[in-house]
């Protein structure tokens, strides 16, 4: 089993790095993975902002949403409750049960 050390797992980065320079088109295989994650990272992004925020409704303040929360449990609806959106700065509802 490999060191857990940075500097360890630099150094055996760096031995293998030079190890590719016998296997054609595999010299930038580092910057291809780290171009791939950064893609995964944004895309997991983008996916986790049109959920949380750009699907559903916006209210400019706290007080017009808890007003729409009141009208859906009038109509029915339990279990929602109103959060400050971390992408938007708006407001939005949830049924998600969040601890307080």
């Amino acid at each position: 089993m490999g060191s857990k050390k940075r500097s360890s797992w630099s150094k055996q980065k760096a031995e293998f790095a030079a190890g590719l320079d016998d296997f054609p088109g595999m010299d930038d295989i580092f910057a291809r993975e780290e171009a791939h994650r950064e893609r995964a990272s944004a895309d997991h992004e983008a996916a986790r902002r049109r959920k949380a925020c750009e699907s559903k409704n916006r209210y400019a303040s706290r007080a017009e949403a808890e007003e729409n929360l009141a009208w859906c449990e009038h109509n029915g609806k339990r279990g929602l409750s109103v959060y400050r959106c971390p992408y938007c700065d708006g407001w939005h509802l949830t049924s998600h049960p969040w601890d307080e």
